[in-house]
């Protein structure tokens, strides 16, 4: 992305949503990001699913970064009633994959053929992650 696309992203962010930033003030550098926004706002049927997204650099990984991003996002995920998160995973990032699995998501399924780059198609699996228990449809 770009600088200017960058800055349009964090300037039309939902209101509900969360944007977390892991900086090393050592040397004054982005290290991580997490963003979670409301998986719909046509309906407020999915008002309780939040979509998140994670990144950690590569040079800071194994070092809690994310851990940390996904416990600040947690709570205010839940503090904006927030009941349920959902996430896709390329297909060829393993290390992804185990990072939410350590974080409590489970797989619900696979998209195929969902990304394609350089002329490459590449499924995304799918996982969710429930902040609430439901029995029977209710709380």
């Amino acid at each position: 992305m770009t600088v200017e696309a960058e800055r349009d992203y964090i300037l039309h962010f939902p209101i509900r949503g969360v944007f977390h930033v892991a900086l090393c003030y050592h040397e004054q550098k982005v290290v991580g990001f997490q963003s979670m926004e409301p998986f719909a706002n046509y309906t407020h049927a999915f008002d309780h699913v939040g979509v998140l997204g994670t990144y950690v650099d590569l040079s800071y990984r194994r070092q809690k970064v994310g851990t940390s991003l996904f416990n600040a996002t947690f709570e205010l995920a839940r503090q904006r009633g927030y009941e349920k998160l959902l996430t896709y995973i390329r297909a060829d990032n393993m290390a992804a994959l185990t990072t939410y699995q350590n974080q409590g998501f489970g797989i619900i399924g696979t998209a195929k053929r969902q990304a394609k780059i350089n002329s490459r198609y590449i499924d995304e699996i799918i996982v969710e992650k429930y902040f609430v228990e439901i029995k029977d449809g209710h709380l």
